[in-house]
């Protein structure tokens, strides 16, 4: 596509330089130009694109988009927001690919991985090609593509939309994690269906107060269209009537309202939920009809995520029952409450408790079935949000029997200043202090009797610890197995 037809996405800009290069390829990243790229000067939170405009040329760029002066020897487009026209870009210069697809977006503090997940596993199973993206990468057919935000981009989404469109995929789930809101990664792309899962701490590095954190996940609902008058493109928001946040958000939207919950009053609501190490059972009422319903997956917030799947999925006109067989069949996923076993007589769970609000319903969880003493290891992470490091750690310690604090990923701070942070909420309490990760798993395996219950949080499905700005490859699963196979031979 030529640069003058790629600038018919924009209606304010000023072109410097003559020429109207073929464009092959969008890019951010001057590491990721290449020959025929229209390079977009980001100004990110560590980083300013503008930096990187000579070293995106010398890589082949065709052409750049800038809001600051440049030099350059190619054509220079000036506009208000490169962020904004990147969007604006993407989706033209892709075709539009939202509009095609049953597009679902799922926004939340936690479970977004879970419910986009389930859909997926749904919509698939009902015979509606279905891709995913989201935390653990991109995935539709057979290919599988890694991600280094929970939402990426906006070009790499609008590319993989018509890739997915393109491969026979007729539907797309993704996670719309409130930073992507907020910079608009994710304009352009016309959702069918907005799911909200809770509102509670997090990323306050990045939104100053929980009102903040709040309205930037509105932005999912605020979007939705505002018309009626089409059947075939249905516009819903999917609310949890047991979080305060739902009263916001249906009031930002246009759209038509569907309701899950336990608490209150629902459209898709629980009740007499029973919970053991085997999984998790309770009762649909939905559409006027009850409905039994047991699944794998373990603890009431995973109740919290079925019903949130189940409900956009109806909104699709899968038939209850049959989504209800499905939900039967699916075991969980990577790094949700997952157990390891490697033939030990306790249990060692692994999961992505990385908020105060998921490690309570983790330990909750666990509270529910532990038959003996409950062992738990925790870190937070490095260059984010100070103010939950002693919340965690409470949470751990009056939820535990034997809390270990330890390493999550330093990043550039100091691990024993993180961990005297997180110390603060256990004063005068019975806990231990393991700064290496590897270390406070293998103790507190080490430690574990007959019937105990391990549980390992905050990483989740990382394979990784980022210590400083390197990446080293760190499973806690790996890790919690090596550490069981040494004790048991």
């Amino acid at each position: 596509m030529k640069l003058s037809h790629c600038l018919e996405a924009l209606i304010d800009f000023r072109q410097e330089g003559e020429g109207n290069p073929e464009i092959t390829h969008l890019s951010i990243d001057s590491r990721k130009t290449k020959r025929g790229s229209l390079f977009f000067c980001i100004k990110g939170y560590q980083m300013n694109g503008h930096q990187f405009a000579v070293e995106a040329e010398a890589k082949g760029a065709a052409a750049i988009v800038a809001e600051d002066r440049i030099d350059a020897g190619v054509p220079v487009v000036y506009v208000s927001d490169t962020r904004r026209a990147l969007a604006m870009i993407a989706d033209y210069y892709y075709g539009h690919p939202s509009h095609d697809l049953h597009l679902i977006g799922v926004t939340g503090t936690n479970g977004k991985t879970t419910v986009t997940y389930l859909i997926q596993a749904i919509q698939e199973a009902g015979g509606l090609n279905t891709g995913l993206i989201g935390t653990m990468g991109m995935h539709y057919k057979n290919r599988s593509v890694p991600v280094d935000n929970t939402t990426p981009e906006a070009h790499l989404i609008h590319e993989h939309l018509a890739m997915m469109k393109k491969e026979g995929a007729r539907s797309v789930v993704m996670e719309t994690s409130s930073n992507a809101l907020y910079d608009g990664r994710v304009r352009g792309c016309d959702f069918n269906i907005g799911i909200f899962t809770n509102l509670t701490e997090d990323h306050l590095d990045l939104h100053p107060t929980m009102k903040d954190y709040m309205y930037a996940k509105s932005l999912l609902f605020s979007q939705l269209g505002n018309s009626y008058g089409n059947p075939r493109e249905l516009k819903a928001a999917v609310l949890n009537a047991d979080d305060e946040a739902s009263d916001v958000y249906r009031h930002m939207t246009a759209a038509h309202v569907l309701t899950y919950g336990i608490e209150n009053p629902a459209d898709f609501q629980a009740r007499d939920i029973r919970i053991s190490p085997r999984g998790t059972a309770f009762t649909l009422i939905a559409q006027n009809q009850m409905y039994p319903v047991t699944m794998k997956l373990i603890g009431k917030f995973n109740v919290y995520n079925a019903l949130a799947a189940l409900a956009a999925c109806s909104l699709k006109g899968f038939d209850i029952r049959q989504m209800i067989g499905k939900l039967r069949q699916i075991k969980g996923v990577s790094g949700r409450f997952e157990t390891v076993d490697a033939g030990q007589n306790f249990t060692v769970i692994v999961d992505y408790s990385h908020t105060p609000d998921s490690l309570e319903n983790a330990l909750s969880t666990i509270n529910e079935f532990a038959e003996k003493r409950i062992i738990t290891v925790v870190g937070c992470g490095g260059d984010r949000e100070r103010g939950k490091r002693p919340i965690m750690a409470k949470i751990a310690a009056d939820r535990s029997d034997l809390a270990i604090l330890t390493s999550d990923n330093p990043r550039t701070e100091d691990p024993g200043v993180i961990l005297r942070e997180m110390e603060a909420g256990v004063a005068g309490r019975t806990y231990k202090k393991i700064e290496d990760r590897r270390e406070a798993i293998r103790f507190a395996v080490r430690s574990a009797r007959e019937h105990d219950i391990i549980l390992i949080a905050g990483k989740g499905h990382e394979t990784y610890q980022i210590i400083g700005t390197v990446k080293h490859h760190f499973d806690d699963r790996e890790v919690a197995k090596e550490a069981i196979k040494e004790i048991i031979g």
